[in-house]
């Protein structure tokens, strides 16, 4: 039971901290230092947010493989989609995952592989959070209770922010702006559909995917 609490916990934690890194990254850190906040210091959350996100997913995934409940091998939280427990959703936490390590490992050899190859791959973790945002959305058990949901959609509520708002600093602004503002119309008009006949619904656990052994469970 500590596991499975601890596997929640984790896991919340963790999206709240990759949207900090996420909204940090979409709103440019430059543009945010100022004499009061100098930009070392917004530079240094960023990069503290995001050893803290590698950290907790690690935990989250560890106490996930520990935990007897759910059927999810070491190899499923790293090779997306080959699991028997809600392969899609823990595949897509996989995936988040996968992205995560490969920004750690590149920012490490940052010096060695030059700027452009981790750059390249910077811009590519950023499919981390909504890989990341859909798997607590279709993985969580918290979702019914409310708190894990509300939680994911105040992260998603930062992250359009934070889109628009650098949307607005853009050369064309209306342009952007306007672009902006419609992609996430349609994209929250999408989970709004998709929840109540998705995770809210019921027998949701037996449609993503999970063993009918344990459909009979208490978690």
């Amino acid at each position: 039971m500590a596991l499975w609490y601890l596997t929640r916990a984790t896991g919340g934690v963790a999206l709240v901290l990759l949207t900090i890194t996420l909204v940090l990254g979409i709103v440019d850190v430059a543009r945010l230092s100022s004499q009061r906040t100098p930009r070392f210091v917004v530079d240094a959350v960023h990069r503290t947010a995001s050893l803290f996100v590698v950290l907790l997913v690690a935990i989250h995934v560890l106490t996930a493989v520990l935990d007897s409940f759910a059927p999810i091998r070491l190899a499923d939280a790293i090779v997306p989609f080959g699991g028997t427990y809600r392969p899609v959703w823990v595949g897509l936490g996989a995936l988040s995952f996968d992205l995560l390590l490969a920004l750690a490992v590149t920012s490490l050899l940052r010096a060695r592989i030059g700027v452009r190859a981790w750059r390249t791959v910077h811009w590519a973790a950023y499919a981390c959070w909504p890989f990341a945002f859909m798997h607590a959305l279709g993985t969580g058990s918290d979702i019914k209770p409310g708190w894990m949901l509300w939680l994911s959609l105040a992260c998603a509520a930062a992250v359009a922010l934070a889109v628009l708002a650098r949307a607005a600093a853009s050369y064309s602004a209306g342009v952007a702006v306007t672009g902006v503002t419609a992609v996430l119309a349609i994209a929250g008009l999408a989970l709004a559909l998709w929840i109540p006949a998705g995770p809210l619904a019921n027998g949701w656990a037996k449609k993503s995917g999970t063993p009918s052994s344990l459909l009979g469970g208490k978690r």
